[in-house]
């Protein structure tokens, strides 16, 4: 029975922060859309009603582009939060996060969300060992 405790608390110590960092689009496919998405960005149409909250997820670095006035509580892991005023049309950079947004007002939000991805490197090809001359002479 005591190991059967234990063994649960290790699983949930680990499944919980994974679930806790999950792409908006698949643990909240209400208020996230996919417009686009290429090797570069991902384009996202972010649509909460009034004073409609999402769950925990997170974001890469990413372009905010806010479509109507508004006022969005974010929670973040640790239980911290912070309060901010949107206008329509206000543009913003914001590094990647985690958060669970919550929109406080009586009015439709909508924003679109431009994630940035980033480049993965292709690692260095090494050239081929070439023999030098041992004389200094070119060939």
């Amino acid at each position: 029975m005591r190991r059967t405790f234990f063994l649960t608390l290790l699983v949930l110590a680990f499944a919980v922060p994974s679930v806790l960092a999950q792409d908006p689009t698949k643990v909240d496919s209400k208020h996230y859309k996919v417009e686009l998405e290429n090797s570069k960005v991902r384009i996202l149409r972010v649509h909460y009603g009034p004073n409609e909250k999402s769950v925990m997820h997170r974001h890469p670095d990413s372009i905010a582009i806010f479509q109507n006035d508004g006022k969005v509580k974010f929670t973040y892991p640790g239980g911290k939060t912070e309060e901010r005023q949107m206008k329509a049309g206000q543009t913003l950079f914001t590094p990647a996060v985690r958060h669970l947004p919550e929109n406080v007002t009586d009015n439709d939000m909508e924003v679109i969300l431009v994630e940035l991805k980033t480049a993965k490197r292709k690692p260095v090809a090494k050239p081929a060992s070439t023999s030098a001359p041992t004389n200094g002479n070119k060939q």
